[in-house]
């Protein structure tokens, strides 16, 4: 379906990018012509992404990497400024970078709260903020795509912080959309549904007869592939897509049309059962 050169001259900035559907992302834009800059973390992992995307792209200078925490304002300007020093200019961004975990929302803390916030939220204004500043600046048209969720406007049981912080990426998108349309900024917005990563898998899939049970309620009885999700966000950032802002596209294989995602988890075991399942799945995380 798509050109070789279908994002040639597009330069891609993706939070989150050394792995999961950040990296397949860059991936796909790269086979597609497109130079992207990848922020992380964690440097071991970044070195490892921007190994392998070089070697796809035959070309160095496609490519660059660094450690930028979303989180902190200076630390997402300061990278933004060197990728576009790096691959020569950015006239795109994909905030990526997001965190989740199962908590029953009355044994929530203020603590655990914001740090899902921090990441989604805060995060993706910090990135957006820095990178339209900059583009805006240099009088440059660009594109920025903002990955929320199939339960953005549902809600979901036990994800409450990423719920809320989801909603208001979306909120940012239709916002910014309209606002910043004067300077040839587009903004849209990608609700994915189930798609296995490591990242998130580790955080939500306890095991695997819980998968297998999750899968099943899947109206097309699958999860999503990761192609899938990075084709969508090359439509959305290339030429074909010039007319399309403020809006947000399901790739859910419409499991959105059963409510939240993880309603079901209510009526999958007593409550005390559930909240000690939670716990485990935390502390497991945290080894």
């Amino acid at each position: 379906m798509f050109s070789k050169t279908a994002l040639a001259g597009k330069s891609i900035l993706i939070t989150g990018g050394g792995s999961g559907l950040g990296y397949s992302m860059a991936e796909r834009f790269v086979e597609l012509g497109a130079k992207v800059a990848i922020c992380g973390r964690t440097q071991e992992k970044l070195d490892a992404a921007k190994a392998k995307l070089t070697a796809k792209a035959k070309d160095e200078e496609m490519v660059f990497a660094g450690v930028a925490d979303v989180r902190e304002y200076e630390s997402i300007a300061a990278f933004v400024t060197a990728a576009s020093e790096g691959l020569g200019s950015l006239n795109c961004l994909v905030n990526n970078a997001a965190g989740n975990f199962y908590c029953a929302s009355e044994d929530l803390t203020p603590g655990g709260f914001r740090a899902v916030v921090d990441i989604v939220l805060q995060g993706s204004f910090n990135a957006t903020h820095a990178f339209g500043n900059h583009i805006i600046e240099k009088k440059q048209p660009g594109s920025i795509l903002n990955i929320v969720t199939s339960y953005t406007e549902t809600g979901s049981a036990f994800v409450l912080p990423s719920a809320c912080a989801k909603a208001g990426v979306y909120a940012m998108t239709t916002t910014l959309a309209y606002e910043w349309a004067c300077y040839n900024i587009r903004v849209n917005a990608i609700a994915p549904g189930p798609f296995p990563t490591k990242g998130a898998w580790d955080r939500l899939m306890p095991d695997s007869s819980f998968e297998d049970s999750y899968k099943a309620m899947q109206p097309l009885g699958r999860f999503g592939e990761a192609i899938e999700l990075a084709n969508t966000a090359t439509f959305l950032l290339s030429d074909a897509a010039s007319y399309v802002s403020g809006d947000c596209i399901s790739v859910d294989g419409a499991e959105r049309l059963r409510g939240g995602q993880f309603n079901f988890l209510t009526q999958l075991m007593p409550r005390p059962k559930l909240k000690s399942l939670f716990q485990k799945m935390r502390g497991a995380g945290k080894k």
